[in-house]
């Protein structure tokens, strides 16, 4: 079976249809990858551009932002890289009330036999939990 790895900008053209050509064709993609003709694969920096265009383009709020990742990992026939960190990403930035990306380098912190994160941007990680280096 063919393996493809898709792009951020197929994703939002298929969830924000606003190029409908664009969007029957990203759809017809992934209903191929449904029905099993081809293995639908990504990854999490096409996700983080997702989440960056959806907030910053498109005004979504992180809420709405994080529906769409959401619903992206629930598309049948798609696999994603390190699926269960990018999994534990959205649901500390549902709980903790963060940013996906922050959440996702909160979630790589005890995977990764880290410690703690050193940055400046203290408040977004506190929320999520994360144990933080004192500069």
């Amino acid at each position: 079976m063919k393996r493809i790895f898709a792009d951020a900008n197929v994703f939002l053209r298929f969830f924000q249809r606003d190029e409908e050509d664009q969007r029957q064709r990203a759809a017809e993609f992934f209903r191929k990858a449904a029905a099993g003709a081809h293995q639908l694969v990504t990854g999490p920096p096409v996700l983080f551009e997702v989440a960056w265009t959806l907030r910053s383009s498109y005004k979504l709020t992180r809420e709405e932002c994080l529906g769409v990742l959401y619903r992206i990992l629930a598309l049948p026939g798609l696999e994603v890289t390190d699926r269960s960190r990018v999994e534990e990403a959205l649901r500390l930035a549902v709980q903790g009330g963060g940013e996906f990306a922050d959440a996702y380098i909160a979630a790589s912190i005890e995977p990764t036999n880290c410690q703690c994160v050193a940055t400046f941007n203290r408040k977004h990680f506190e929320k999520l939990g994360a144990t933080l280096y004192e500069f």
